[in-house]
């Protein structure tokens, strides 16, 4: 069976549902903290437990019978996430799983500029002294983070931020419709995969022109130093440790941690990744 953790979220629930169009549903099994949330996928057949990495003993049930465990990182930030990690693939090994698949992030390393890459690079390493095969995914820069840092530029016609390098921009669905693909062909990668990216790398001036051609509208794009940014976040009531911690995206990107660009994702899905202006055009939920 092949276990998703975090299936109420926007990568799990829809790498959920591309497996979906692969594989029977009874071969499927999701580890959710709400199982109320994830009811309709029990009325299409797929197993639904609770799991919580915070709670370590919950997923002895939640992963009983896995051949694969897709652990979807924590949103969080130092020790607490790598813990949880380190928790989910303790309870993947228990339960007897061939394989541990893992969201990491394509600039994982233990000397990036941001805090999350480095939490990732420490749970690949945990990943690799656990004694099983493990395939680590190496995941563009979540496009919905443009879409954040936009703010309310669409409207405003100004992004004000800190200066940043090149980024390789990426759909949630896209890296779900990877990460079903790689679950659904067990062993495709083993360890790191390339780089998981958007066809193109962007800096926050290319945004502002993508923005300027979706509103119809101009949209430009100015400099702030990263001290007076990260005044502006604490006054807004973001925590300071938070503040420096997105700060660590900037310079990250100022180092080019962001910026390679890899056609495995297109391989992988089929078709071109969706571009940050398609992201930018969709809906909001």
């Amino acid at each position: 069976m092949i276990i998703v953790t975090g299936a109420t979220g926007k990568l799990g629930r829809r790498t959920v549902e591309n497996l979906l169009t692969r594989v029977p549903a009874e071969r499927i099994g999701v580890s959710v903290r709400d199982p109320r949330g994830a009811e309709d996928l029990a009325d299409r057949g797929v197993r639904v437990r609770r799991g919580s990495f915070t709670e370590p003993a919950s997923l002895a049930h939640a992963f009983e019978g896995a051949s694969q465990v897709l652990i979807v990182s924590v949103d969080a930030m130092g020790e607490e996430c790598v813990a949880q990690h380190r928790a989910a693939i303790d309870g993947a090994v228990a339960a007897g799983a061939r394989r541990i698949l893992y969201t990491s992030q394509m600039g994982a390393s233990a000397t990036s500029h941001f805090q999350a890459c480095r939490d990732h690079a420490a749970t690949e390493d945990a990943l690799r002294a656990c004694g099983v095969p493990f395939t680590s995914l190496r995941n563009g820069f979540y496009a919905t983070s443009a879409v954040h840092f936009l703010g309310d530029a669409l409207t405003s016609g100004r992004i004000a931020l800190p200066a940043a390098g090149p980024v390789s921009w990426t759909a949630h669905a896209d890296l779900a419709g990877a990460a079903a693909a790689i679950l659904a062909d067990e062993g495709r990668f083993d360890g790191p995969t390339p780089p998981l990216t958007g066809g193109r790398a962007l800096t926050f001036d290319d945004i502002a022109d993508v923005a300027t051609g979706v509103t119809g509208r101009a949209v430009t794009r100015t400099t702030v130093p990263d001290d007076e940014y990260r005044d502006r976040l604490v006054a807004d009531g973001v925590p300071a440790l938070v503040a420096d911690r997105l700060l660590g995206i900037f310079a990250a990107s100022r180092a080019g941690e962001f910026a390679a660009v890899d056609p495995t994702l297109a391989t992988l899905i089929g078709r071109e990744p969706l571009t940050l202006e398609a992201v930018l055009r969709a809906p909001r939920p």
